[in-house]
């Protein structure tokens, strides 16, 4: 399989604004509360595992990357990439691969359907953004 070129700065730039995303999406000024309510933790409970939160923020930080270099990957088949294009393709990989999925798995989970409204929004939001960055600086 041939990989063509990718701007791993763009990939990188990327991969920050998917993980500050993920800060504003899930604190207080946006969804913590609900969602802290929704996954049956309390927030000293999330406070006390702390000491994993470290690990857990790297971890996170390295799974937008490589969602940021997949897509890239995938725009790059496209010759004339617009913003919009770029936007679109974010839409369509989240709803074939992030939102079906995850979707089948919060039904099985038998989870909150608000609880995979915000998570799979924070994902929807991610791939859309990501598409535009990476259409745009290319």
């Amino acid at each position: 399989m041939h990989i063509p070129n990718v701007n791993y700065l763009a990939v990188l730039v990327t991969g920050v604004v998917i993980f500050a995303l993920g800060g504003l999406w899930y604190s207080p000024l946006l969804f913590a509360k609900k969602w802290i309510a929704l996954i049956g933790k309390t927030e000293d409970e999330l406070k006390a595992s702390s000491g994993s939160m470290a690990v857990a923020y790297v971890t996170v930080f390295l799974c937008g990357l490589l969602t940021s270099l997949v897509l890239a990957i995938i725009l790059n088949h496209f010759t004339e990439l617009t913003p919009i294009r770029g936007a679109e393709v974010g839409f369509v990989c989240w709803v074939g691969f992030a939102g079906a999925t995850s979707y089948g798995t919060g039904l099985f989970s038998m989870q909150p359907k608000l609880l995979w409204l915000i998570n799979s929004g924070y994902n929807l939001v991610s791939f859309v953004i990501a598409g535009v960055i990476l259409a745009l600086w290319r």
